[in-house]
């Protein structure tokens, strides 16, 4: 028997929206499983790697990336949810040059995304290379290299043949643990007496813009907060958590508006609680790197990465924290390494597709190419860290590729929301304006970091 496909709208599917919140909040669910994405690499690694080298002097770019970027995210949801379609379905309808001979499913922008998918494969390369710093330090007489291939293996175990309900599970344990721990230990360094004063705080929100680690910041605003890759995965796990299938296919009832509107809602919920806790999270990163390792003088870098960044819990909670941080750091990369490998197999078993590999309703083949795709970019990292072997360099390198991405996914979402969206579920003028300013700030970003690159 065919194996039902996730992503065909059926009026056997229908479900009205809760009414009440307690009952929305029991159906949020994708922005757990992109927040265990995202509190990861950007920001144990590339963000405490931005405090260390700025001080609090970035703080303001940190705020800007949280902020800017979740309404980008919602508006790609809402289009997702209200039309069924995923996110490379969507990008697929901008205009502009297309590929021959794939039904001219795929256009310019969908490979753009897939060259900087493959760019973002260093960024998990790098994340593979912290757990495996982490566990040699722990069991040395097994190299970083061979520990490594481990967390391969472990990675293809839980992911083929796994549904999102497992990825879900394991997606809140992750952010659980480690956010609470982080965020402790923040809470503890600014308690401290002269820590963090009014001075540091003018600072960071002073608008200075990092020249000496321009190159971290501009990988920390790509990657810290809902990054390039989140943005095109979030649609995805919409889809799979059931939202869009919940509305039913569009007749233009009443009905099917009013659950329509009910499901945004309930994602607009879980974009908020997910906000709130990779904001904490970031935040709490940044003001150990500046608030610790910057006035020890320490940066992480290479194969000291871990041990640098070690410090940011025994300076604050004591020696006896460093295993707790062990601990924290493997949950940390190792649930990012999970989290966004089962979401690039996703969008690249959908890409597959749009190219004429099979059929948009067959459930089969869709899990067939995940399954694929899983092996074949959970195996790409692994071969990255082994050839270059710097975390801290792996991971800037994959945040550069998605901060110059994000412009191109602003213009995308503004171009959804007045051209294809249904005209009955387009958001309020506020919102719309709050669209526009997030699309031109990471253009202007993006443009500005270029070409500061390049000078």
């Amino acid at each position: 028997m065919a194996a039902p496909d996730l992503y065909t709208l059926s009026s056997t599917d229908i479900e009205h929206p809760p009414s009440a919140l307690a009952l929305a909040l029991r159906r949020i669910g994708p922005g757990m499983v992109l927040a265990a994405s995202i509190v990861g690499s950007g920001e144990l690694i590339a963000t405490t790697t931005l405090g260390a080298k700025q001080g609090y002097l970035a703080l303001w770019l940190i705020l800007l990336s949280m902020v800017i970027k979740p309404v980008v995210q919602g508006e790609l949801g809402r289009y997702s949810v209200a039309t069924g379609e995923t996110a490379l379905e969507a990008f697929a309808r901008v205009p502009g040059p297309r590929l021959p001979g794939a039904q001219g499913q795929i256009n310019w922008l969908v490979i753009c995304w897939l060259v900087m998918v493959l760019l973002s494969l260093l960024q998990v390369g790098g994340m593979f290379g912290g757990v495996a710093q982490v566990l040699n330090l722990i069991v040395p007489m097994v190299s970083v290299n061979i520990w490594v291939g481990i967390c391969l293996v472990l990675t293809l175990v839980l992911l083929l043949g796994g549904g999102y309900s497992r990825i879900e599970k394991l997606a809140v344990l992750k952010v659980s643990f480690f956010t609470v721990l982080t965020v402790a230990a923040a809470a503890v360094l600014l308690v401290r007496p002269g820590a963090f004063t009014t001075r540091d705080l003018a600072e960071g929100l002073s608008f200075k813009v990092p020249v000496g680690g321009l190159a971290t910041a501009l990988a920390v605003f790509g990657i810290t907060g809902v990054g390039a890759t989140e943005l095109v995965m979030y649609p995805y796990w919409c889809i799979e958590k059931g939202y869009a299938r919940y509305c039913g296919p569009r007749d233009g009832s009443a009905e099917w508006l009013a659950r329509a509107r009910g499901w945004i809602r309930v994602m607009h919920l879980d974009i908020a609680c997910s906000l709130v806790i990779y904001t904490f999270a970031t935040l709490a990163f940044y003001l150990l790197g500046a608030g610790v390792l910057h006035r020890l003088g320490l940066e992480p870098q290479g194969n000291e990465m871990i041990v640098t960044l070690s410090r940011l819990y025994t300076e604050t909670l004591g020696g006896w924290a460093v295993w707790l941080f062990y601990a924290g750091a493997i949950i940390t990369l190792y649930g990012t390494v999970f989290a966004s490998t089962a979401a690039h197999a996703r969008v690249t078993a959908d890409l597959v597709r749009m190219g004429g590999g099979f059929a948009r309703n067959d459930g089969d083949a869709r899990a067939r190419w995940r399954d694929i795709n899983t092996v074949i970019l959970a195996t790409l990292p692994a071969i990255f860290y082994w050839v270059v072997g710097s975390p801290v360099r792996m991971v800037v390198a994959g945040g550069m590729a998605q901060a110059l991405m994000l412009p191109l996914i602003g213009l995308a979402a503004v171009y959804l929301r007045h051209r294809r969206l249904p005209q009955e579920l387009r958001p309020s003028p506020l919102t719309t304006a709050a669209l526009w300013t997030s699309a031109i700030v990471m253009a202007v970003v993006a443009i500005y970091s270029v070409r500061q690159l390049i000078l």
